[in-house]
């Protein structure tokens, strides 16, 4: 039995103890790590963490639960695949953060796996999937930490809120049946719609904008009936570098509040390309909150109407 060890390692400019703090809060993963799609908490305990990982491998997604060991006053987080996705047997490792001055640190990513039945050919692609995600998951890590504190305008939260006379599961329903966006969204100009492994969905389609441009996207979502669907985008309009968003749905007693929040983080090098010469930071954000936002409040009221008339 083929047992796999690899390290990849990175000098990140940063306090240890800030990148520590990074990588255990798991919830800000998909803003920091391009392979990561979402992520849970299954349970939490003093230490001890048990987590469901949904993520892009070799460009297919996957998602598993492992279980975390965190060690602050080390600067260690260990982890364990609780049940590994084909063609991985078993997947481990740890993370090691080493300070190298008041302001720099190493950070060490360790990995042990093996493949289903042995087979060389799963182990080879795992071998890709690791070493490919493991650079990806460091240099996005180093930018991040980085660049946290010094950019901050750049990256920017923010929600619209529908109120429904429904059901939640209706609602949920409309936004869940991306494929039918087409027929159902004026904004909505193609969609390309699979979901291989329930509650995992690709999405992609061509939107237009309200100049009558349209311009593709490509995202990941992940779905839990019938409340809430997490998607990441993967591919991006030219003003984002970073676009992740939930849909949720709340019942109360006026019916159903149905929320769409997004994440932006701004690609400033294409502002003057896309807005002009003398665009703004500014300019950018309430650009892109703009956009998003119309197409946003679109969705949620159409999602409004298919709803209210189901009742």
């Amino acid at each position: 039995m083929t047992t796999r060890q690899v390290e990849h390692s990175i000098t990140v400019e940063a306090p240890a103890a800030a990148v520590y703090r990074l990588l255990a809060e798991v919830e800000n993963w998909p803003r920091i790590f391009p392979p990561t799609i979402h992520v849970d908490h299954v349970e939490r305990g003093a230490g001890e963490e048990r987590i469901r990982i949904w993520a892009t491998a070799n460009g297919e997604a996957k998602n598993w639960t492992s279980r975390r060991t965190l060690d602050p006053e080390n600067l260690r987080i260990t982890f364990r695949q609780d049940v590994s996705t084909p063609p991985v047997a078993a997947m481990g490792g740890t993370w090691i953060i080493e300070p190298l001055s008041g302001t720099s640190s190493r950070v060490r990513l360790l990995h042990d796996y093996r493949a289903v039945d042995d087979d060389p050919e799963g182990l080879s692609w795992i071998d890709r999937a690791v070493d490919s995600n493991s650079r990806s998951e460091l240099a996005a890590l180093k930018t991040n930490v980085e660049l946290a504190h010094a950019s901050e305008e750049i990256t920017f939260s923010f929600e619209d809120t529908v109120r429904i006379a429904g059901a939640a599961k209706d609602a949920y329903d409309f936004i869940n049946e991306a494929g039918l966006w087409v027929e159902r969204l004026p904004h909505v100009a193609s969609v390309r719609f699979a979901e291989d492994t329930p509650g995992l969905q690709t999405l992609e389609m061509d939107t237009r904008a309200k100049d009558g441009s349209t311009h593709t996207t490509k995202s990941y979502r992940v779905v839990f009936p019938h409340h809430r669907i997490a998607y990441k985008q993967v591919t991006l309009p030219a003003l984002m570098t970073l676009h992740t968003g939930c849909w949720t749905f709340t019942e109360n007693a006026d019916g159903v509040a149905a929320t769409s929040q997004h994440t932006v983080v701004l690609n400033t090098a294409n502002i003057a390309e896309v807005l002009g010469p003398h665009a703004t930071v500014a300019d950018a954000r309430a650009y892109v909150h703009g956009a998003l936002s119309t197409n946003s409040r679109a969705t949620l009221g159409h999602a409004k109407a298919y709803a209210e008339n189901k009742r």
